[in-house]
């Protein structure tokens, strides 16, 4: 995997850096994909970060079944519909599964507290009480898996964002099924949830458990969620493994899965993964355990590189951590966000700062306000001709119309680019090409049958628009074709201004790019509006 560079536009004047940033109807390009929890589960949190009016608001909201039943996560879920209804938001539902997670068992819950260059015992049977001395764990394969001298991380780094509640162990010697460690750093280990991560160690679990099989099989299939998160994907077979699965669940045939790399095997096959998969989660707090940490930018930075070329969505994890405790991040938390945008992610995956943090609404602003500075500087020139220049020649049909949609918006100066799309596809290879303009993607219903019952396709298509960069969908009134046979008569493309007139982005006398189906004809059109 090789990493690309994005340079800044130039010039950036000193003052403009002083200016304010300005409120608008479209927030940042880039994407919030927030995690619901304790915090941030109630009607009246999920509207507030579905009206934060100034750069942001979250667009995806995440259910985490590595804890909490189904029965708690309805009752969220059922609080996510509400707000959505006095909202009228579109908001999409992405369910993350368990997966190949080692975790200790602390049935007691007792604080326990580890001192440095001391041993504790790693065992398998979890009728023993965890202690300082030994940890019971919930996988028997840990012994044939590691030797000495490797290292093992436990704690609760991965859902808290705090170090303090963390240690990492060395492998001394193997004994039977327990592993015996030495204690590097000193730390307190509180609750009953601790994850266990063996660095650059293969673990021999299932990446979709029987558990997420079952989760996935009622609650998923109840709620026709629109992506499953894989954790712990590690080749292409899991991704084929759990699309089998959601094809099998007839509700769940459209499904996107987004697979999460977590580990060196999943980096490996990162390839063969991106080609099976519709999006990538680059689960940052997993990698940066596995890998060195001088090597975590370069992979973000490459992985991110073959998602777009791909055209396919990439989302970034673990960014403002601090803010799980804090109103306002680390500096370089907040360039760490930036430096995700220029790199081209779509999206920005918020976990313990939004499912227990203490500021969830403040945490989706403050991000959604870095992403947009970020975008002011995104080279997308540079971006637009490598994306060219990667697709190569002759383009497909559908990749030239997009080019070329883009290509005019951003010579024409619009204000937006309206595309007309039934299955998104059309939509997200414009967003493909990172135009400086919102992408208003108006998804077409389209009438099917699975000749027991009629039903509407689209909404399924516009909800996963959420999560692509710079697109946002309007799910169109079925009752108006997505293509024309009289190009002058186009009524939902004056459904769509007016939505644009009513939301800001359009005013009088912008330019407007349309891309839409004429007959058999694909066209791009420039409008000039009046007053």
């Amino acid at each position: 995997m090789h990493s690309n560079h994005l340079l800044l536009e130039e010039p950036i004047r000193m003052a403009t850096i002083l200016e304010p940033s300005k409120g608008s109807f479209f927030p940042a390009m880039t994407k919030i994909v927030g995690t619901l929890g304790p915090r941030s589960r109630s009607v009246e949190v999920i509207s507030a970060c579905q009206l934060i009016q100034v750069l942001a608001f979250v667009s995806v909201l995440l259910f985490d079944f590595s804890w909490g039943d189904a029965t708690y996560h309805q009752e969220t879920l059922e609080n996510l519909k509400a707000a959505n209804k006095s909202n009228k938001k579109l908001c999409a539902v992405m369910l993350d599964t368990v997966g190949a997670e080692l975790r200790v068992v602390n049935k007691s819950e007792k604080a326990i507290t580890l001192k440095a260059d001391e041993k504790v015992v790693l065992t398998p049977d979890q009728g023993q009480e965890a202690s300082s001395e030994i940890l019971p764990i919930n996988f028997a394969g840990l012994a044939k898996a590691v030797k000495k001298g490797d290292t093992i991380f436990v704690g609760q780094y991965l859902f808290t964002g705090s170090e303090t509640t963390s240690v990492w162990l060395e492998v001394d010697e193997v004994k039977g099924d327990d592993v015996v460690c030495i204690i590097k750093n000193s730390a307190t280990l509180a609750g009953a949830l601790f994850t266990l991560h063996a660095s650059q160690i293969r673990i021999d679990l299932p990446t979709l458990s029987d558990k997420d099989k079952q989760v996935i099989s009622s609650w998923g299939a109840q709620n026709k969620i629109d992506f499953l998160s894989l954790s712990y994907t590690r080749h292409a077979e899991d991704v084929r493994e759990a699309r089998d699965c959601l094809s099998k669940l007839g509700g769940l045939s459209q499904t996107q899965i987004f697979a999460k790399i977590e580990n060196v095997e999943g980096l490996t096959h990162f390839d063969e993964i991106l080609q099976e998969a519709d999006g990538i989660i680059l689960s940052r707090g997993n990698l940066g355990i596995d890998l060195p940490p001088e090597k975590v930018f370069l992979f973000q930075k490459s992985a991110i590189y073959k998602c777009n070329m791909a055209g396919k969505p990439a989302v970034v994890t673990r960014v403002v951590d601090s803010m799980t405790d804090n109103l306002r991040p680390t500096r370089a938390e907040a360039t760490d966000v930036a430096n995700a945008v220029l790199d081209g992610c779509d999206a920005i995956l918020l976990g313990a700062e939004t499912l227990r943090g203490l500021y969830p609404v403040e945490t989706i602003s403050t991000v959604g306000k870095i992403c947009a500075e970020a975008e002011k500087v995104f080279n997308q020139d540079q971006y637009f001709k490598r994306t060219v220049k990667f697709v190569g020649q002759p383009m497909s049909h559908l990749e030239s119309i997009a080019s070329s949609a883009v290509r005019a918006a951003i010579k024409v100066k619009a204000s937006v680019i309206i595309c007309f799309t039934s299955s998104g596809r059309a939509a997200r290879l414009i967003a493909k090409y990172r135009p400086t303009m919102p992408v208003l993607s108006v998804v077409i219903p389209r009438l099917t049958t699975n000749q027991l019952r009629w039903s509407f396709s689209g909404a399924f298509e516009a909800r996963q628009s959420l999560v692509v960069r710079g697109l946002f969908p309007l799910l169109a009134d079925p009752r108006h074709p997505a293509a024309s046979t009289n190009p002058t008569h186009e009524s939902v493309l004056n459904v769509a201004l007016d939505h644009g007139k009513a939301s800001g982005v359009i005013k009088s006398h912008d330019r407007v790019v349309v891309c839409q189906k004429v007959g058999d004809a694909a066209v791009v059109k420039i409008i000039e509006l009046e007053d």
